[in-house]
């Protein structure tokens, strides 16, 4: 019986194992079905969550050149560490060997890691802008969801002498004042982007598509010239130390072009570890801070007088006994310079002189001239804070506060803006917009009759020939034109007994091509102990020394090629004598007593 049962059986247990397959097939297919088809999609996501990552693709920032092809900002390839929380905590063991290796503290690096996790985060920096080696060693300790990341530092090799021109960038490379600041679309390039597939260690294995190409940085050309600007730094250095100086700001002009050839500031700070530095040192005082320009500004006085064909170089003008009362106010010379014609008022420096010049025109005219050559206005430089300074509309002028006007109180301006003034005065009465771009200047706009501009130039050459304010200004074999300036610093209620010193020049008068302003602040006792703050005497001879020096560079040939070679000075025929100044504070002395209303 059993053994007739026994195919029966047999079928019958085949069927079951045939049936316990057949249902394990379907629920196999129907499972590939779900998985393939159904929710594809899902998976598919999951699954390049995990090992598919979009990874930009640093660029190099665009390097700056002076106008010699030096370079002034270079950036420099470094690599930055990255982790994900949630994978380093599964290796939370190690997380004191990372802290070593990257030089932070354990339990502040645990307690970050644990806050990222739990807020979600998978990418989280832990040290940035590593030395390579630095971050291999790193990453050959082999702790889990421990990455690095290809970046570029910002280098700039002139330190603490380009510092205020080119400004900075800051750790993720954007520029943050300066240059860097101004030009950061040009210089900053577009990060590229890829698809990459990872392992479950997170290496990349494969790249899989360019999502965006990468776009480096442009470079960018400056007007700076790296020769001049060091000199400018290292003279200006010396006279704040000789002086007991505060601040000082100089600037260089192209005259024919308006590009800015230098631009110096002190105190100034070292942009590769600026963390230390006051937010104070990191202005650039040149086109952010305003003066009251003082005896600077007697030049535009008369050019708007001879501009009024009221005034001639040599019409006369009484400064006698050397004091001059004025609706309630006393105006004061350094002595009894008596009658003056128009171009001593210049070499001498006469505030009463340039007061009564300046009050004999109409103010709407004498407005007019100093708006055109640039003042109450930016410049158009284009550089980040540029300061427009401070010049009162014409219905605002009272006699007073004409006469103040007229020699440099009641008004703010930039030593930029001072700078670019006398540019226009030494190009024939071209106003040109300053650039820190090589080849970025203009054609300029005629704001002075090229005539009146000549007169006033000629008459700069007597501020620096013997009897004038700043004969400390000459340069041998160059003919120098320029004007000093001493103001007293404003203060609550009036003027403080504290001084801006200044001076402005151009040379050589035979050809312009070079103007530079210097303002030096706070100058107090010299080396000797002697107290003077007469721009003729602390800033004059800065400027002698940087443009000397400027001119040798730029190979520009002296004007008396004879007296070159024997050494002699070059002083100009067409220069008329003037009396000595004896006094070594002469301008000083006169502008303390200059009066102007708060």
């Amino acid at each position: 019986m059993n053994a007739r049962l026994r195919p029966a059986h047999v079928r019958t247990r085949l069927l079951v194992v045939a049936g316990v397959l057949g249902l394990a097939c379907s629920a196999l297919i129907v499972r590939a079905v779900d998985l393939q088809v159904v929710r594809k999609d899902f998976y598919q996501e999951q699954g390049d969550a995990r090992h598919l990552r979009d990874l930009e693709i640093p660029v190099s920032r665009g390097t700056i050149f002076d106008r010699n092809g030096e370079p002034l900002a270079v950036s420099t390839p470094v690599d930055s560490i990255w982790v994900n929380p949630q994978e380093v905590l599964t290796h939370a063991d190690r997380i004191g060997e990372l802290a070593t290796a990257t030089g932070l503290d354990e339990d502040a690096l645990r307690q970050r890691l644990r806050e990222r996790a739990e807020a979600g985060k998978e990418f989280v920096y832990v040290k940035r802008h590593l030395n390579p080696d630095d971050a291999q060693a790193v990453l050959r300790l082999g702790i889990g969801g421990v990455y690095s990341q290809r970046e570029f530092k910002r280098f700039y090799p002139a330190g603490e002498v380009m510092a205020h021109v080119l400004g900075y960038t800051n750790i993720d490379d954007h520029g943050q004042e300066g240059v860097e600041l101004a030009f950061n679309d040009w210089l900053a390039g577009t990060p590229g982007v890829k698809r990459v597939l990872r392992d479950r260690k997170g290496h990349e294995v494969e790249s899989v598509e360019l999502l965006r190409e990468a776009q480096p940085g442009r470079d960018l050309t400056l007007s700076i010239d790296r020769r001049i600007q060091y000199l400018a730094y290292r003279e200006l250095m010396a006279a704040l130390r000789k002086h007991n100086a505060r601040s000082g700001s100089m600037v260089v002009l192209d005259v024919k072009s308006g590009e800015i050839i230098a631009m110096v500031n002190l105190p100034s700070y070292n942009p590769n570890a600026r963390g230390a530095a006051p937010a104070d040192y990191r202005r650039n005082r040149a086109v952010t801070d305003v003066v009251e320009p003082g005896s600077t500004m007697k030049a535009v006085t008369v050019a708007a007088a001879l501009a009024s064909g009221k005034w001639k170089p040599d019409t006369k003008v009484d400064t006698a006994p050397g004091t001059w009362s004025f609706y309630g106010h006393t105006f004061h010379d350094t002595r009894n310079h008596g009658l003056l014609d128009v171009t001593h008022v210049i070499t001498v420096s006469s505030n009463i002189g340039a007061a009564k010049i300046g009050g004999s025109l109409p103010r709407q005219d004498m407005y007019a001239m100093f708006h055109a050559l640039g003042f109450g206005q930016v410049s158009g430089s284009g550089f980040p804070g540029e300061a427009s300074g401070y010049l009162p509309i014409p219905k605002d002028w009272g006699p007073v506060e004409q006469a103040t006007i007229s020699f440099g109180y009641g008004l703010n301006v930039t030593p930029l803006q001072i700078a670019r003034a006398y540019a226009a005065i030494a190009d024939g009465g071209i106003l040109h917009v300053p650039t820190f771009v090589k080849g970025g200047g203009d054609t300029g706009e005629r704001v002075i009759d090229g005539k009146v501009a000549a007169q006033v130039l000629a008459m700069l050459q007597t501020v620096v020939a013997p009897g004038g304010t700043a004969p400390t200004a000459a340069i041998p074999n160059y003919i120098v034109g320029g004007k000093t300036g001493t103001s007293h610093q404003s203060a609550a209620g009036g003027y403080s007994n504290r001084y801006v010193s200044l001076f402005t020049g151009v040379v050589p008068v035979s050809d312009p091509r070079l103007v530079a302003s210097v303002v030096i602040h706070d100058a107090g006792s010299n080396s000797a102990g002697l107290i003077s703050y007469a721009g003729g005497y602390v800033s004059a001879p800065v400027f002698a020394k940087v443009m000397d020096g400027a001119l040798r560079l730029l190979d520009i040939p002296p004007d008396n090629v004879r007296n070159w070679y024997v050494g002699g000075p070059a002083v100009p025929a067409s220069v008329s004598p003037v009396t000595p100044v004896v006094e070594p504070d002469a301008e000083a002395l006169g502008n303390m007593t200059e009066v102007a209303t708060p």
